[in-house]
């Protein structure tokens, strides 16, 4: 199985950029993991906000495939706590799916398009936070995961 992370915008925090692909790296050893950025649209002050969920949707949903398993990260998405999502990733991988797709959206969420696409939600928390940290947050939440499903010593309990 494979898995992908898909994010609106580039990450300009060089910090943050260098967390993210030291968690990357760790990944491959467990999976073929990729993180791809859409990038940013242009001159979204002439879209409202419908339309800039739209056009982003659009290419989110055209880099998709129909085979794919879509997971949106939506604040009113599911919950789980490490072990429940590390459960999660198990399943996935028993079920014999070839791609799981992740995706973090631009700043005003999803389109109606995307969210009918869709076959999960998961929010990682109550409280918002910046897109940049989330991908941090989230690569870093499926390190831990394949963690856990090897047994090895990051996560405590």
């Amino acid at each position: 199985m494979n898995i992908k992370l898909l994010a609106i915008g580039k990450t300009d925090n060089n910090e943050l950029q260098s967390l993210i692909s030291n968690y990357t790296k760790r990944l491959g050893f467990y999976i073929k993991f990729s993180f791809e950025i859409i990038p940013d649209l242009k001159k979204v002050k002439n879209l409202s906000t419908e339309q800039q969920k739209q056009k982003e949707g659009e290419l989110i949903l055209s880099i998709t495939s129909k085979s794919d398993i879509l997971i949106l990260l939506d604040e009113n998405g599911k919950q789980l706590n490490s072990v429940e999502f590390s459960s999660y990733l198990q399943k996935h991988m028993n079920s014999g799916i070839k791609q799981l797709v992740f995706v973090i959206g631009g700043p005003y969420g999803f389109s109606k398009d995307v969210y009918n696409r869709a076959n999960g939600k998961f929010s990682l928390s109550k409280m918002t936070f910046s897109h940049q940290m989330v991908r941090l947050f989230f690569i870093e939440q499926l390190y831990r995961g394949f963690t856990i499903l090897k047994n090895e010593p990051y996560h405590h309990q």
